[in-house]
C-alpha cells in the first residue's frame, strides 16, 4: 500500500517571482515617427522612420508626442553616421546606430528597428524602475534547491536496489577540463532565471544558457553558478517548470501532455477514491511522475503498474500547474478573476467571469477549460470521493492562481475569493467554456 501525505508535507516548488514580468508588461511600446518628405540618399536598410540631416533640436521636437517615439536622422557633425533619437523619461535619447547586416547600438543585433526599440524600451524602463531590486537579485538564490547540484537520482522505488554505477571521465560530461560552456542565448516566450527565480526580460539575448545541464540564467547570475555543474537529467529537457504557452507551440499540441496524461489516468481508474485530490501521494514518487516527463515527455509512463496509488498521479498534476512561471489564471488576467468573485449578483458575476477568461492567452484558457471540465466530472462522484466544487475549489486555487502583488498580507487576502473562483469555474464549467 502506497504511503499518503498531507498537501503541507508535498515538494515545494521555487517560487517564480514576477516584479521583472509585470514591468515588462508595462514599459513603453514603440512608436515610429514617420517622415512625410521623400529623403534623398537614405539608406536601403531603413524605413520612413528615417529623416534624414535634421538636428538634434528638430528631433526632440517630432519625438515630444509621446513616450516610446522614436526616429533616425543622419549626423551633421559627421556625415554617413546615423543615429537613434528615442523618448523616454520625458527626454530624448540618443545613440550611435549601426548596421552590418542587423541592426545594433551595443552587443545585441536586431533584424528590425522595431525590435531594437521594443527591446531598449524594455531595458530602460526595468533598469530605471527597478536597479536597486536588480542589484540585489543573486541574494537568497533558488539554485541549489532546484537540482543542478545534484547528480542525476534514481528513481524512489528504485533506491534500495543493488546499482552497478559506471565512472566517466569529467570531460565526457562538462566539457573541456570540467568547465561548463554558457552561451547567451535568446529565449523564446517568458522565461524566469534558475538561479535568482526573476524573469529573463528582453526580446533577444536575455540571458545564458548552460550546454552542459540546460540551466537558464541571467548574464550577470552566470557570475555566481559553479563552472563545474553536474548535469541533472531531470532539467535537460523540461516540461515543468516551462512556459504553458512555449511548451504547446514546442510541442506543437493544444494542451501540455502532462495535464492530458494525468486526467486520462485519473479518470480511468481514480474518480472514486476517497479525497481525490485533497490527499496526496508521497512526495518522492511524485518527483519521479516529474522527472519521467521531463525525461521521456509523452512516452512518460504512469500506469497503473508503475504508480498504484492514484494520488501520485494527482500529485504529479498539481505540482505541474504549481510549478508554471506564469499561472494557469495568469497575472495579467488575475485581478478581473478576482473581481469576479466579489459580486454579489449571481448574473454579474458570471458576466464579469466571462470576461476574465477572454483575457487568457489561448493555450491557458483551452488547459483550463479541459481542466474544468474533469474537475465537474470528479464531483458527479461525490458520494465516493466526498470532493464537491467547493473542496476542489480549496486545493486548486492556489495552485491555478498567484497574486501578481508582492505584499503578502493583500496576497493573503485574495485565498478566499481564489477558492471562489475555481468553484465558480467548476459549477459553471458548460456555461462559461
Amino acid at each position: 500500500m502506497a504511503l499518503t501525505l498531507f498537501d503541507t508535507d508535498e515538494y515545494r516548488p521555487p517560487v517564480w517571482k514576477s516584479y521583472l514580468y509585470q514591468l515588462q508588461q508595462e514599459a513603453p511600446h514603440p512608436r515610429r515617427i514617420t517622415c512625410t518628405n521623400e529623403v534623398e540618399n537614405r539608406p536601403k536598410y531603413y524605413g520612413r522612420e528615417f529623416h534624414g540631416m535634421i538636428s538634434r533640436e528638430e528631433a526632440d521636437q517630432l519625438l515630444s508626442v509621446a513616450e516610446g517615439s522614436y526616429l533616425i536622422r543622419e549626423s551633421q557633425r559627421q556625415p554617413g553616421t546615423y543615429t537613434l533619437a528615442l523618448r523616454f523619461g520625458s527626454q530624448t535619447r540618443n545613440f550611435r546606430l549601426y548596421y552590418d547586416g542587423k541592426h545594433f547600438v551595443g552587443e545585441k543585433r536586431f533584424e528590425s528597428i522595431h525590435d531594437l526599440v521594443t527591446d531598449g524600451l524594455i531595458t530602460l524602463y526595468i533598469e530605471t524602475k527597478a536597479a536597486e531590486y536588480i542589484a540585489k537579485m543573486t541574494i537568497n538564490p533558488i539554485y541549489e534547491h532546484i537540482g543542478y547540484t545534484t547528480l542525476n537520482r534514481e528513481p524512489a522505488y528504485q533506491k534500495h536496489m543493488p546499482v552497478l554505477k559506471e565512472t566517466h571521465d569529467e570531460r565526457d560530461s562538462t566539457g573541456q577540463d570540467g568547465v561548463s560552456e554558457k552561451r547567451v542565448h535568446t529565449f523564446r516566450g517568458p522565461h524566469w532565471c534558475e538561479y535568482c527565480a526573476n524573469f529573463m526580460w528582453g526580446l533577444i539575448a536575455q540571458g545564458v544558457k548552460c550546454a552542459d545541464c540546460g540551466l537558464n540564467v541571467h548574464k550577470q547570475c552566470s557570475k555566481m553558478v559553479p563552472n563545474d555543474c553536474k548535469p541533472d537529467l531531470k532539467h535537460v529537457k523540461k516540461v515543468y517548470s516551462c512556459d504553458l504557452t512555449t511548451l504547446v507551440k514546442a510541442r506543437v499540441t493544444k494542451r501540455p501532455m502532462v495535464v492530458d496524461m494525468c486526467i486520462r489516468e485519473i479518470e480511468s481508474r481514480g474518480l472514486n477514491s476517497e479525497g481525490l485530490y485533497r490527499v496526496s501521494g508521497f512526495s518522492d514518487l511524485i518527483e519521479d511522475v516529474k522527472m519521467a516527463f521531463d525525461r521521456d515527455g509523452e512516452k512518460a509512463d504512469i500506469s497503473v503498474n508503475m504508480y498504484e496509488d492514484i494520488n501520485i498521479i494527482t500529485g504529479a498534476l498539481k505540482l505541474y500547474f504549481r510549478d508554471l512561471p506564469i499561472p494557469l489564471i495568469t497575472y495579467d488576467a488575475y485581478p478581473k478573476f478576482i473581481e469576479s468573485a466579489k459580486i454579489m449578483d449571481p448574473d454579474e458575476q458570471l458576466e464579469t467571469l466571462h470576461e476574465a477568461l477572454k483575457l487568457l492567452p489561448p493555450a491557458h484558457c483551452e488547459t483550463l477549460r479541459y481542466l474544468m471540465a474533469h474537475l465537474k466530472r470528479v464531483t458527479l462522484h461525490e458520494k465516493e470521493n466526498l470532493m464537491n466544487a467547493e473542496n476542489l475549489g480549496i486545493v486548486f486555487g492556489p495552485t491555478l492562481m498567484r497574486s501578481p502583488e508582492l505584499d503578502a498580507m493583500a496576497a493573503l487576502n485574495d485565498i478566499r475569493y481564489q477558492r471562489l473562483v475555481v468553484e465558480l469555474l467548476i459549477k459553471n464549467e458548460d456555461i462559461l467554456f
